[in-house]
């Protein structure tokens, strides 16, 4: 079932074709929304209210138009609008990422060393230079799709995502420089 189909289901009421879509992004909202909150159980909370949300609005969404940034919007709207009402200071990211099975011993632990450099890097940046990280290159969204997921325009979500993997780079180096120098070398 394509997403536009499953769409059109959910807008007529069937409830199976958005059990289609909560299963096809339901990671991908998780694992965003995780990065964004950095708290597990407020990321699960925050999904199931976009969720939520979107199927209560299902019925505006215009049909054959990218189904995925509409719910990451969605989504991104959610996590936002808790932490306006809230205040919340962001947490360190926890973890978010699940070891590669297919890995070595050895490798496991380079992998989780690195991920963890790169999480520790992320917590570093403002909530708005993590969310444009996070929404292009953990969710995958186009520069079009993100602008339209958080309601800015391209060319706003290109500086900003400049700026922020500028200042990630600059995190990234410190880390490695901390690192180097505590293992003696």
């Amino acid at each position: 079932m394509t997403d536009d189909e499953a769409v059109l289901g959910c807008q007529n009421g069937d409830r199976d074709a958005f059990r289609h879509l909560v299963e096809r992004y339901k990671d991908v909202l998780f694992g965003t929304a995780f990065l964004m909150t950095s708290d597990r159980a407020l990321a699960e909370e925050q999904v199931q209210e976009a969720l939520l949300s979107a199927w209560k609005g299902i019925r505006s969404f215009r049909r054959g138009r990218p189904f995925k940034p509409w719910l990451m919007r969605v989504l991104v709207n959610a996590v936002l609008s808790h932490q306006r009402r809230r205040a919340v200071v962001t947490a360190p990211l926890g973890e978010w990422d699940r070891p590669d099975e297919s890995a070595g011993p050895a490798e496991s632990v380079e992998i989780n060393e690195s991920r963890q450099t790169v999480r520790q890097a992320l917590e570093r940046l403002s909530p708005e230079h993590r969310q444009v990280v996070v929404l292009r290159y953990f969710a995958e969204l186009t520069v079009p799709q993100l602008a339209r997921s958080i309601g800015l325009r391209e060319g706003t979500v290109k500086s900003r995502l400049h700026r922020a993997l500028g200042q990630l780079r600059e995190e990234l180096r410190e880390f490695m420089d901390v690192e180097v120098e505590g293992n003696g070398r």
